[in-house]
C-alpha cells in the first residue's frame, strides 16, 4: 500500500490514496428518535500512547507499525489537534466519564491509586447515564482507575497487603460507585493501571477471586495465584470481542475499552517480542494496534460496521518509561514534533491521538483540525442521541459531532484547560496558550524547579502554536495583554463552576483551594 505524508502547517498527517480509499438525580429525557436509528458507541482507550505513536499521524518520525489504526483512520477522521485535561491517567478518566474538568474535585495533581475511593460522586451525570438513558445497553471492559468504594472487614479506608499486614479488603463484598453504579450495565475489569494493585479482576461489583498471593507488576500488593500482567492486554481484547458478538441489532450498545497498554508494565507477549526490532515498548505498541485492530474486526464481522462510531485515543502523551533514546536512536519520535512527553504540561503531555470512524456519518480519509478536549466527548454523545443534559451536569462539555459532519464546532466556551502531573495548568484560546509555571509541570527538564533558578526564568509560559509548534519561543514577557487575557478567562471559568454558558455551578471544593499558580 502506498502512503503519501502530506504536511498541513506543522501537523505531519498521512493520505491513503483514493483507490485505497474506496475500498474501505438525572431526569429520563424523551427521545425522537427509534432504538435502532442510534449508533452503536465503541470507545477504545490506550493507556500512554503518544501522537506520534500511530504511524499515520506520525510518517515522517514514527518507526512503529500500526496498520490497523492507520486502516481505521483511512476509513473515518483524524482530529489534529484533540488534548486530554490532563497529561497523567485518572483526572483525563474522569473527564471524559463526566464532562466536567477534574480539577474542580479534590483531584489537584497526581492520580488515584488502585485502592482510592470513588472520585466521581454520587448523582453526577456520566456517558453511561446518558447512554442507559438513551435505549443504550452499556459496557466497560478494561481498566477504571477513578477510584471505586471497596469493602473492608473494619470499616476503614481500603489498603494493600504488605509482607507485614494483610489487607483489610473484604474480597467477596459488594464494591460500590466503581463502573456498575456509572452508567454500566456490565464492567469487567481492574480497579486502576496495571502497575496498581489488587491485581485481582473485578465483575459488576464483585472481585472474582481472593487474592492468596503477593506479586509486583511494579508496585507490590494483593494478586490472584494466576493473575499475570502478561496475559491482560489480549484478555480485554478477547472479552471485548465476545461482548460485541453477543449484541444484536434491536437495542444500540455502548463499548467502553479502556486498554492498559502501553503503559507500565511494559509486557508484550511472546508473538510480539522482538517484531519491531526497535525495543519492547514498540513491540508492546504494536501488539496494542493488533488488540484494537481484533475489537473493530469484532464490530465488522457482527455487522455493525455502518452504523457504528469507533474512537479510538489515548488518556495522555507517552511515558518516559518507554525509554525514548532507544526508541528516537531508531528515529522513532513517540510525541510526533511536539514538545515534552507524559506528566508534562507542553503539547507532548496532552495532545493525543483520536481517530473517529463512523461510515453512515463520517468520511472516510478525512481530516479535522478543529481543537477539541476530551471532556468534550459527553456533549457530543448526548448531542448524537438527542439527550438533553441538565443544565446542573457536565458543564465543561461542547459538542464535536458537527465536526464529524465536516462542519464548524460552534460554542460559546473560549478555551480548553489541561494540567501536568505536578498540577500546573495551561489554558488554550485559539492559537494562543498560557502556562502557569516556568517548566514542564512534569517529569521532562527543565522542571519547574530547575526552570524558576535559570537566569532568563519567567513566573510563566505563552505560545504561539500556529508559529511555535515545538513551544520554544516564549512570549509571556512580550505579550502580556494576552497573558493578562487568558489568565482572567481561566479564572472567570474555575469560579463559575463551568466553562460553557448557563447558570453558575459549585466545584467540590471551595475556588481557594482550587490553586492556579503552584
Amino acid at each position: 500500500m502506498q502512503e503519501q505524508p502530506v504536511i498541513l502547517g506543522s501537523i505531519f498527517v498521512m493520505r491513503i490514496l483514493p483507490a485505497i480509499l474506496a475500498l474501505s438525580s438525572i431526569i429520563p429525557i424523551s427521545i425522537n428518535a427509534t432504538a435502532t436509528d442510534k449508533p452503536n458507541i465503541v470507545f477504545i482507550f490506550a493507556d500512554d500512547m503518544g501522537y506520534g505513536d500511530v504511524q499515520c499521524l506520525n510518517p515522517l518520525r514514527g518507526k512503529i507499525p500500526t496498520p490497523h489504526l492507520d486502516k481505521l483512520a483511512s476509513e473515518g477522521m483524524i482530529f489534529t489537534d484533540a488534548h486530554t485535561t490532563s497529561s497523567v491517567c485518572t483526572p483525563t478518566r474522569y473527564s471524559l466519564i463526566t464532562g466536567r474538568y477534574h480539577w474542580r474535585t479534590k483531584l489537584q495533581k497526581g492520580v488515584t491509586q488502585g485502592y482510592s475511593l470513588a472520585l466521581i460522586s454520587p448523582n453526577t451525570l456520566t456517558v453511561g447515564n446518558v447512554l442507559q438513558q438513551s435505549g443504550y445497553t452499556t459496557a466497560m471492559i478494561g481498566k477504571w482507575h477513578i477510584g471505586m468504594n471497596l469493602p473492608t472487614v473494619d470499616g476503614q479506608a481500603a489498603h494493600s497487603s504488605t509482607a507485614e499486614k494483610r489487607s483489610n479488603v473484604n474480597w467477596t463484598g459488594d464494591i460500590l460507585e466503581g463502573p456498575f453504579d456509572k452508567g454500566f450495565d456490565y464492567f469487567y475489569g481492574t480497579s486502576a493501571s496495571l502497575d496498581m494493585p489488587p491485581y485481582v479482576y473485578i465483575e459488576n461489583r464483585k472481585f472474582l477471586d481472593t487474592p492468596t498471593e503477593l506479586k509486583a507488576f511494579h508496585r507490590l500488593g494483593d494478586a490472584s495465584a494466576d493473575f499475570e500482567d502478561i496475559d491482560v492486554l489480549d484478555h480485554y481484547g478477547e472479552k471485548a470481542s465476545e461482548y460485541i458478538k453477543k449484541q444484536n441489532s434491536e437495542k444500540p450498545f455502548f463499548l467502553y475499552v479502556p486498554l492498559t497498554s502501553p503503559h507500565t508494565p511494559i509486557v508484550p507477549t511472546e508473538e510480539w517480542q522482538g517484531k519491531s526490532g526497535i525495543n519492547s515498548y514498540a513491540d508492546f505498541q504494536m501488539q496494542t494496534d493488533a488488540v484494537i485492530g481484533r475489537i473493530i474486526q469484532a464490530v465488522n464481522d457482527a455487522e455493525f460496521r455502518d452504523n457504528t462510531i469507533v474512537i479510538v485515543s489515548s488518556d495522555n502523551g507517552c511515558s518516559k518509561m518507554a525509554n525514548f533514546d532507544e526508541l528516537e536512536a531508531a528515529g522513532h519520535y513517540a510525541s510526533a514534533q511536539f514538545r515534552g512527553s507524559k506528566s508534562d504540561i507542553w503539547e507532548g503531555g496532552h495532545r493525543v491521538p483520536f481517530i473517529v470512524r463512523w461510515p453512515a456519518q463520517v468520511k472516510a480519509g478525512s481530516q479535522c483540525d478543529q481543537t477539541i478536549c476530551l471532556v468534550d466527548f459527553l456533549a457530543s454523545v448526548a448531542d448524537i442521541v438527542e439527550f438533553t443534559i441538565p443544565e446542573t451536569a457536565a458543564g465543561d462539555s461542547v459538542s464535536f459531532l458537527p465536526a464529524l459532519e465536516g462542519k464548524e464546532i460552534l460554542s460559546e466556551r473560549k478555551g480548553i484547560v489541561s494540567q501536568s502531573v505536578s498540577g500546573s495548568f495551561a489554558y488554550r484560546m485559539g492559537d494562543w496558550k498560557l502556562i502557569l509555571c516556568a517548566g514542564s509541570g512534569g517529569w521532562s527538564s527543565p522542571r519547574n524547579r530547575e526552570a524558576n533558578n535559570l537566569p532568563n526564568a519567567t513566573k510563566g509560559q505563552l505560545y504561539n502554536l500556529a508559529d511555535d509548534i515545538r513551544e520554544e519561543n516564549n512570549l509571556y514577557i512580550e505579550k502580556p495583554e494576552i497573558v493578562e487575557k487568558l489568565l482572567k478567562q481561566l479564572e472567570s471559568e474555575v469560579a463559575n463552576g463551568r466553562s460553557t454558558p448557563g447558570p453558575r455551578l459549585e466545584n467540590s471544593l471551595p475556588v481557594a483551594n482550587i490553586k492556579l499558580w503552584k
